[in-house]
């Protein structure tokens, strides 16, 4: 008897697993606009899946990550953002003064913020993105930014705090 209770509430227990998974806020990240008088060349939406790439890559765990609303999601923030600057950048400087360090990279100005349900803004940053290190390779839509502008959100939206840090995983 004791061991089909025991069972039994271990069987009810798994039950609530999934819905704990469920329960992760959800970003909602939308397409960046770019700043009026701002040359940008890239394909806005590539950023946008960029930006989903990375933050699912580095922060699964914590939010679900997505392009539209989810319907019945209790925790919903939406990205929003802006290119406030973009600068092509210059590969003979970048590689006979800099030696491939901030000097000479391709790098664009970004600002961002997080809205909650109700639209109030729970966190905002303004950044500089700059193309990786040593990295000319460029994508026809995204450039040499599309992985840093993905990764510098990641990495300030940790700071946005949106997890208890009981359920945060250790890193």
């Amino acid at each position: 008897m004791c061991r089909r209770l025991a069972l039994v509430l271990f069987a009810i227990s798994l039950g609530f697993v999934p819905a704990r998974a469920q329960d992760k806020p959800t970003i909602v990240v939308h397409v960046f606009t770019i700043a009026s008088g701002v040359k940008c060349p890239y394909d806005m939406t590539q950023l946008q899946a960029e930006a989903i790439a990375e933050l699912k890559t580095q922060d699964a765990a914590q939010f679900n990550v997505v392009s539209d609303a989810v319907p019945n999601q209790t925790q919903v923030y939406t990205l929003d953002g802006e290119i406030l600057e973009w600068h092509k950048g210059n590969v003979v400087e970048r590689m006979t003064i800099a030696m491939g360090s901030v000097a000479g990279r391709e790098n664009a100005k970004i600002h961002y913020w997080l809205t909650d349900k109700d639209g109030k803004k729970v966190f905002e940053s303004t950044d500089i993105i700059r193309q990786i290190w040593m990295d000319n390779a460029k994508e026809q839509s995204t450039g040499t930014l599309g992985r840093p502008f993905g990764d510098k959100i990641a990495d300030r939206l940790k700071e946005a705090k949106l997890v208890p840090a009981a359920s945060a995983p250790a890193q």
